[in-house]
């Protein structure tokens, strides 16, 4: 248990020290603009390219993996989306953000800290590849989704335009397609480059933590939504089981492929989920305390899956 600690205290003690710095200094939203271009902008690109870039280009077109884990992530979203419309007779809008709140884990700030920390290296292909597809798929389906609801008033032109646009141009991905890039072609890379996006990478992790501390802070709870009860069990426990036993069911990866996949499934739900909200004006504040509740309860959900990989406890 012990070693459980401390792989987590820093993790989310980096959340803790954000969510305590905006409390205490009461900085305004708009303060965390430039950290925010840093982190999505630089960082984290600079991270996943050092990932894909030095790894062995065979290991980067695993397409059952992501085959799978994609078919186990949209597998929750289909059915809350089944739950949300049909059974409790939400519109298609508010059914499509509670499915997001329920399969679209925060991956993308927290995964590639807590996978790296609590697997190891051999942990960073299947993450970067699992950020960067899933965020490409979320970012087609939400607007696709919306304009099926009429909340998009773009032309079918205009809004495929923007999703092509949006996919290509979002810097995970591109840092990600040059990694592709750099690592088929088996580019040697200068070493003062090396050094530059070692300097980013390491900078990744801390402040995305911290920002969404921040952010957690600045994005008060004042409207629990009633699907809660479903949406977080499905997110913080289903979500990492269905991704275990569709990996394992399919067989013949790695193990800490497996777990880094599960790791990250357990992760709390993606503050874009109220930016997606928020850009059509649909349930905004109970994304908004979805996403507190449960990062709050991934504290406990986290430590339970970890204790189970480290114990051996998820066999492969």
């Amino acid at each position: 248990m012990a070693d459980i600690v401390s792989l987590l205290l820093p993790f989310f003690g980096l959340i803790l020290i954000g969510y305590i710095a905006a409390r205490v200094t009461k900085q305004p939203a708009e303060a965390m603009g430039w950290l925010n271009t840093f982190i999505i902008y630089a960082a984290l690109p600079a991270l996943f390219f050092k990932l894909v870039s030095r790894t062995p280009f065979e290991d980067l077109t695993r397409i059952d993996f992501i085959a799978t884990d994609l078919a186990a992530t949209y597998s929750i979203f289909v059915a809350l989306f089944v739950i949300g419309r049909w059974i409790r007779r939400n519109s298609l809008a508010d059914s499509t953000i509670q499915s997001f709140a329920g399969a679209y884990g925060n991956i993308g700030y927290m995964g590639p800290g807590l996978a790296l920390i609590a697997l190891g290296d051999g942990a960073a292909v299947p993450v970067a590849l699992i950020v960067c597809i899933e965020n490409a798929f979320h970012f087609i389906v939400a607007p696709a989704m919306m304009a099926a609801a009429g909340d998009d008033k773009r032309s079918r032109r205009q809004l495929a335009f923007d999703i092509a646009r949006k996919v290509a141009l979002h810097p995970f991905i591109l840092s990600t397609v040059l990694g592709f890039v750099a690592a088929g072609l088996n580019v040697q890379q200068p070493l003062a480059f090396q050094r530059f996006v070692d300097y980013l990478a390491q900078a990744a992790a801390p402040c995305a933590l911290f920002a969404m501390g921040v952010t957690l802070a600045l994005r008060p709870i004042k409207r629990i939504p009633a699907e809660i009860g479903y949406i977080v069990p499905a997110k913080l426990i289903i979500h990492p089981i269905v991704v275990y036993l569709a990996l394992t069911a399919v067989g013949g990866f790695e193990p800490v492929w497996i777990y880094a996949a599960v790791l990250l499934a357990t992760l709390p739900t993606a503050t874009n989920v109220f930016v997606i909200g928020q850009q059509y004006g649909v349930w905004q504040e109970r994304a908004s305390a979805t996403i507190l509740i449960t990062t709050a309860l991934s504290v406990v959900t986290v430590s339970i899956f970890l204790v189970a990989i480290k114990s051996g406890f998820l066999p492969t």
